[in-house]
């Protein structure tokens, strides 16, 4: 972006500021305001929700995730979430547990305003490819899945890579789930009525946790949600080779990604890395399970064939594709009021619901 680098103007500041026009954030008579750009809108190889694309097309304007520090990746998705964004009411709390491989793991419960009973309870792992996301990215759709599931979600703070990589993320994860399990009535849960969700890399490692479960003999988990997961270290499906510049995700993006989380290649074979390598057996018995894909996404095809071998291994798994939208589209705030999004924040919220309350 050399006219905004002319301008003393740092990559980091410019990629907020794409993303805040793109959010209707950035008043175009800022001192800051971007340049037009020379990089062409791209044609996409498919058709998107209008929100989507203006979303994308911004998108593609800055400079990509891979060319940034982890510190200013982390700043350009907390800047893209920091838009005016209606969310729903709940009662947050925070607390630090002395579980899992650091010593320390802090969790956030969000629960529906108002409600003081005892609720089942949803540990939820979140995206942002190990690097980036935290509370706040994900505070719009965290909300929405407690009071839609009418659960307490356990948000897990685990350490970012590059500080921690594989496996000490999902051990953290597991630690926390574990600990629900066995001590829900210190934060008003019932232990007893567990599931996991999580999205993106945090489905990745949802699945990871209740891989561990099997493998360790607990916690039992009533269900488990995927949403557009992470499933296998492997750049090479059709899904990666047509969307490989975008919408949104890249394909060197991901590479960045892995090469954050498990620098490693022979951790990235590991079926708690990769549960796509996971053979039947070791599948055998995961519970209950919904796991959605988007259309436009390099994650798209191995999410599916993930889902494809949980049913092979005699899972009970609902899988859903939405057209029409890109990877994220369930956390990104730009895009919360599409219909793809829409319809599946109300999926994901009624499958928990159900799984938890015992209804088929």
């Amino acid at each position: 972006m050399p006219s905004i680098r002319k301008r003393g103007i740092s990559r980091k500041t410019a990629v907020a500021a794409v993303f805040s026009l793109a959010l209707g954030t950035f008043a175009a008579t800022s001192a800051l305001a971007v340049p037009a750009q020379s990089k062409s809108t791209p044609e996409w190889p498919l058709v998107l929700e209008p929100d989507a694309k203006a979303f994308a097309d911004a998108a593609a304007k800055t400079p990509p995730i891979y060319t940034l520090s982890p510190a200013d990746a982390r700043k350009a998705l907390e800047d893209v979430q920091s838009g005016p964004i209606d969310k729903l009411p709940a009662d947050i709390s925070h607390r630090t547990l002395k579980v899992g491989p650091t010593g320390t793991v802090d969790i956030r419960i969000v629960r529906p305003e108002g409600v003081t009973g005892k609720l089942p309870a949803v540990v939820y792992t979140h995206g942002g490819g190990w690097v980036l996301g935290s509370e706040n990215t994900h505070d719009r759709l965290v909300r929405q899945i407690a009071n839609g599931a009418h659960a307490a979600v356990i948000f897990v703070d685990y350490t970012p890579s590059p500080e921690a990589q594989f496996p000490v993320p999902i051990e953290q994860a597991y630690a926390v789930t574990k600990w629900v399990a066995e001590h829900g009535d210190d934060i008003n849960v019932d232990g007893s009525r567990l599931a996991i969700a999580g999205d993106s890399v945090g489905g990745n490692m949802a699945t990871a946790v209740t891989l561990m479960a099997k493998q360790r003999g607990g916690p039992k988990l009533d269900g488990q949600v995927m949403m557009y997961p992470v499933t296998n270290a492997d750049f090479n499906t059709d899904s990666y080779h047509t969307f490989a510049n975008g919408p949104w995700l890249t394909r060197k993006s991901m590479q960045w990604f892995w090469d954050n989380y498990a620098p490693n290649k022979k951790d990235r074979e590991n079926i708690l890395a990769s549960p796509l390598r996971a053979s039947l057996n070791q599948l055998k018995g995961l519970p209950k399970t919904l796991l959605i894909t988007d259309e436009g996404d390099v994650l798209r095809d191995e999410g599916e064939a993930y889902a494809a071998k949980l049913r092979a291994a005699g899972t009970d798994i609902t899988t859903v594709r939405y057209q029409g939208t890109i990877h994220d589209f369930a956390m990104l705030n730009p895009v919360a009021n599409t219909n793809a999004t829409k319809a599946a924040v109300k999926q994901v919220s009624e499958f928990l619901y159900d799984d938890l309350y015992g209804r088929s």
